[in-house]
């Protein structure tokens, strides 16, 4: 009995002491930045957090794929320079709270875990992660950056848009 009560001890020290957020750049948001499509607060949902970069420096953040996917999208409609070029999209792997390069990034499609603004593209470094991910939580396929479509992005948002 001891020896498990100190079992379940260790463990749950160690879940508490695991990091929220492994992302260097979703960091130093500060807590009223809003994102660039639904205007939520992104520091509010730091393991969801994308970042969008512009060639002029600017950096755009979102609470979600699915909304840097809205703005990739349509940029100029959500204040983008017509002609302005996406430099660099990171996103939040799932598992691993890490960093991705967004467009190298696998994307379980229909699982039955929820972002902060519903269903949500969830996003993996590692394929194979993404697979497990996707068995495991009901997940209707993982896709890569470019077989996400316009059309999947706004059935995902029906009846979620807040801005």
């Amino acid at each position: 009995m001891k020896k498990t009560i100190a079992q379940i001890s260790l463990v749950l020290s160690l879940l508490i002491a695991l990091p929220t957020s492994g992302l260097t750049a979703e960091k130093s948001v500060d807590k009223d930045t809003r994102c660039a499509v639904c205007g939520m607060f992104v520091a509010k949902y730091p393991n969801w957090v994308v970042s969008l970069t512009m060639a002029d420096g600017e950096t755009k953040y979102f609470d979600g794929v699915k909304d840097m996917m809205v703005f990739y999208f349509s940029p100029q409609k959500y204040g983008a320079k017509a002609g302005a070029t996406i430099t660099a999209i990171s996103a939040t792997d799932y598992y691993t709270l890490k960093p991705v390069d967004a467009k190298k990034a696998f994307y379980v499609l229909g699982s039955d875990i929820n972002g902060p603004m519903g269903h949500e593209f969830i996003p993996f470094a590692d394929k194979s992660a993404a697979e497990a991910f996707s068995k495991d939580h009901q997940g209707k396929g993982v896709v890569t950056f470019e077989a996400i479509t316009a059309e999947q992005v706004e059935t995902m948002r029906s009846g979620q848009r807040m801005k």
